[in-house]
């Protein structure tokens, strides 16, 4: 589906980001979640987002111009759009300061930035509720900024155990929602759930 992919630009504000229309799919999540290894799954592309082991590592808003072609029967439309690798939050070992800096980076982001079509939240499919997460899907619903969970690292659980922790996430997000937004699960070690994620963004690129 995705035929190209290449770095754009780094930006320390949603007001350097790019000066253009295209629809922009942005995904973030704790410091760690696998966020780069996803992005990089999703090009094909192993060198696109940097990961590293460190968490923390990405401070900027990341803009990486994609191009797709949609399967058609008549014709092959390539479409360009763009993916934004937002910075983590939640890291522990982050000055109060940079704390603080980065949330108004990302909310600025969120608020003002028109393109942008949907938000890919990820939380670590090994882990309980995480509060941080729970907290900002919260705000992203009380914004009415559209989102998706992503369920990263499926493959370091059990088929069983991973449909029990998605499904306790599911339980504790209907204590608040009365509708779940999109559910993804993926593993990029495993090459898993890419597809679909590029075939949602498709689908919204569509209905523009």
């Amino acid at each position: 589906m995705i035929k190209f992919a290449n770095f754009v630009i780094s930006s320390p504000d949603v007001m350097q980001c790019p000066k253009s229309a295209l629809p922009e799919y942005a995904f973030i999540g704790r410091s760690n979640v696998g966020k780069s290894s996803l992005i990089n799954m999703l090009t094909h592309n192993p060198k696109l987002a940097k990961t590293s082991q460190k968490p923390g590592k990405t401070l900027l808003i990341n803009h990486f111009l994609i191009e797709s072609s949609t399967p058609d029967t008549l014709h092959h439309t390539p479409s360009q759009w763009h993916i934004v690798d937002l910075p983590g939050y939640g890291y522990a070992r982050a000055s109060q300061n940079q704390r603080d800096q980065l949330r108004r980076m990302i909310e600025r982001y969120c608020l003002l930035r028109e393109q942008l079509c949907n938000l890919f939240v990820l939380v670590d499919s090994r882990l309980e509720p995480q509060k941080i997460d729970l907290e900002f899907m919260n705000w992203l619903g009380e914004q009415q900024i559209p989102f998706s969970i992503v369920f990263t690292k499926a493959d370091k659980l059990g088929r069983e155990r991973l449909k029990e922790n998605v499904e306790a996430y599911k339980q504790v997000l209907l204590e608040t929602w009365e509708e779940l937004p999109p559910i993804f699960i993926t593993s990029a070690e495993k090459n898993q759930g890419g597809e679909e994620i590029v075939q949602y963004i498709e689908q919204i690129n569509a209905s523009l």
